[in-house]
């Protein structure tokens, strides 16, 4: 058995543990004989992460959930694959995820980006149950609170254990936060809304699904929210935008004319 790298009591991340980069963060919560894997990632990596699983000797077996914290293809394509070898580990997410998933959607969970030459195998999986706002998932003895938190995506779900919050693609430890994208189905205003949330909160540690964790800065989440309110007034993001103020002032303009 490998000595086991937690991050903190009861999660292990993936790439911390292969001290090397793998893809999104893959993060197993456990206790006692219970576990389960927030993410899963691509299917060319899933191999290698089931492999450091059974040498910390976590028997797949033994594996209680396979959750979606979104239907992002980087966080999920090797989900089916990962049932398959895990049967009875129920796969898990927001309803709009499981939509996605269940369907193979290509836009909306970034497989298919023609612009970019970009298209990626979607395999479909049907999920076992959907969770949402204020459910709680029992590991062992451990409570992970579900919080909604959408913004980067309509099914983005934030999984809060103790001073613990496994924050998804909120924010990042350099202050970006996940693509903002209309055809992904990003909401401006709701990603602000979900911040402030993880801002008012009393957590402590935020776990994202890309890069290290980092203890929760008030002062470095309000630069991201000002940024994203500024973006809500910007045609640089489109449809995203919730308005387009030079376009007020040339009314005014063009009436004085």
């Amino acid at each position: 058995m490998k000595p086991r790298r937690e991050l903190f009591p009861h999660v292990i991340e993936m790439n911390h543990q292969a001290r090397r980069q793998m893809g999104c963060c893959v993060y197993l919560v456990y206790d006692g004989d219970e576990w389960a894997l927030i993410d899963i990632g691509y299917t060319d990596t899933l191999e290698d992460i089931v492999g450091i699983i059974r040498q910390l000797d976590f028997p797949l077996a033994q594996c209680k959930y396979l959750v979606a914290t979104h239907a992002d293809v980087d966080h999920i394509q090797g989900m089916k694959r990962a049932k398959e070898m895990m049967p009875q580990a129920q796969v898990i997410g927001h309803p709009h995820a499981a939509k996605l998933m269940a369907e193979g959607e290509r836009i909306m969970t970034y497989a298919e980006i023609a612009a970019q030459g970009i298209s990626i195998d979607l395999p479909t999986i049907q999920f076992d149950k959907t969770i949402n706002e204020g459910d709680v998932l029992q590991i062992g003895s451990l409570n992970l609170e579900v919080w909604h938190t959408p913004g980067h995506a309509p099914a983005q779900l934030s999984f809060r254990m103790g001073n613990l919050l496994l924050s998804g693609d909120n924010i990042y430890r350099d202050g970006c936060v996940g693509n903002i994208d209309a055809h992904h189905g990003s909401d401006l205003p709701a990603f602000v809304k979900s911040l402030k949330r993880i801002q008012a909160s009393d957590v402590e540690w935020l776990l994202p699904s890309h890069g290290p964790a980092f203890k929760k800065d008030n002062a470095h989440l309000q630069k991201t929210i000002d940024r994203l309110e500024q973006y809500q007034h910007m045609a640089d993001f489109g449809t995203c935008a919730v308005d387009w103020p030079l376009l007020d002032e040339w009314d005014e303009e063009l009436a004085k004319s």
